[in-house]
């Protein structure tokens, strides 16, 4: 039977909270504390916006409590896409001061070493969508902690730990993976059980995200605070805690089938909790899909029939021009309209507050990432 780690928090608790989660989720029999522990944090966007991203308090408790347990060789990583910047996003998340306190560094994936590896298992989307699987070389008998927040997802329906693999394992064309997202999480998971010597997560409820996922969501102050080892069960707990049934979740269900963790709630320990608590959390969370998204959904399924279509739109320089589209609605459009007054809301609330007590830090001074094309 898996166990997952359920509790809940407030802002004036939250980063002994996360010792206390990590511990009764038995961390430290999964993360050996003589490997390496990269802890995959997560940028879906550069900006600063509640719910979607790894937050400063999350990022805090965790590294505090590994710290504390004798954790000594830990790597915070995040990936480049095509709309959002590492180093950006880790400045405007208000990580790097964290991550300074800790003395643990910040590394872009986009500038290190990445191997072609052969999985050994049967995979069932990536190589038929990405032909050669590379992986960053120092993810080889690593641990990894995964820092996910509790929120919907426009293509998955919910986004979880399962989801935070998708920017540490692809390089870099992840765009390919959206018509057949669900399998590509699952093959993830299969490769991660191969490369790593130990897969923990630590997923963040305190603020939620309700709605148009992965970047436009509602937030929603939930309060909870999950961690387990098993990835299927951490994602199949949140998604009910969310209102979402985890067997019409496909990427769930196929992970469950095939063995690769437990997506049955009721072979699922609850501990932080009781049983009763977690069947009576239900955030009532529905799925909404904002323009990028579903412009995205409908060029992929439509031009799939017409391969010279569908290579033009999106394995091509035309593929920028969605790219500029998506920019422009996010970053020009919707952010300084909508996202602006929710960011105003939920900075009056306790999380708000909590956020605006870390700091920035200076400015990074980076050199120029990668050059990647993005098609």
């Amino acid at each position: 039977m898996s166990k997952v780690s359920v509790i809940k928090t407030s802002s004036k608790s939250v980063i002994s909270d996360y010792s206390r989660l990590m511990k009764l989720a038995d961390f430290k029999k999964e993360l050996h504390p003589s490997n390496k522990t990269i802890l995959k944090l997560n940028i879906p966007w550069s900006l600063f916006y509640p719910a979607i991203s790894t937050n400063p308090w999350q990022l805090d408790g965790t590294l505090k409590a590994l710290r504390d347990e004798g954790y000594s060789d830990i790597l915070a990583v995040e990936n480049q896409t095509v709309v959002s910047h590492p180093w950006k996003g880790a400045y405007a998340n208000k990580w790097l001061p964290v991550l300074k306190k800790y003395d643990v560094e910040f590394q872009p994936l986009t500038d290190v070493e990445w191997v072609k590896y052969e999985p050994k298992s049967k995979m069932l989307a990536m190589e038929d969508i990405f032909g050669e699987i590379w992986i960053p070389k120092i993810f080889q008998g690593s641990n990894i902690c995964h820092l996910p927040t509790v929120k919907t997802h426009g293509l998955t329906t919910t986004t979880g730990a399962m989801k935070n693999a998708f920017g540490g394992l692809i390089p870099k064309y992840r765009h390919h993976a959206h018509v057949r997202i669900h399998e590509i999480l699952v093959d993830l998971l299969s490769i991660q059980r191969e490369i790593h010597n130990g897969i923990f997560a630590i997923m963040d409820g305190s603020v939620c995200g309700n709605g148009a996922g992965p970047k436009t969501v509602e937030p929603f102050i939930g309060n909870i605070i999950l961690a387990s080892s098993d990835q299927v069960s951490i994602d199949a707990v949140a998604a009910k805690i969310m209102g979402f049934d985890p067997w019409n979740i496909g990427y769930i269900k196929i992970a469950h089938e095939m063995g690769l963790g437990i997506g049955d709630l009721d072979q699922i320990e609850i501990v932080g909790i009781s049983r009763k608590e977690l069947n009576d959390l239900n955030f009532g969370f529905k799925i909404k899909r904002n323009p990028v998204v579903l412009a995205d959904l409908f060029l992929r399924n439509t031009t799939l029939r017409m391969p010279w279509l569908h290579h033009m739109l999106f394995r091509s320089a035309m593929f920028m021009v969605f790219v500029r589209g998506s920019e422009f609605y996010h970053d020009s459009l919707w952010y300084p309209t909508i996202g602006k007054k929710k960011i105003n809301e939920f900075l009056k609330t306790e999380w708000g507050k909590l956020f605006q007590n870390y700091d920035y830090g200076v400015p990074p001074k980076y050199e120029k990432l990668k050059e990647w094309d993005s098609y």
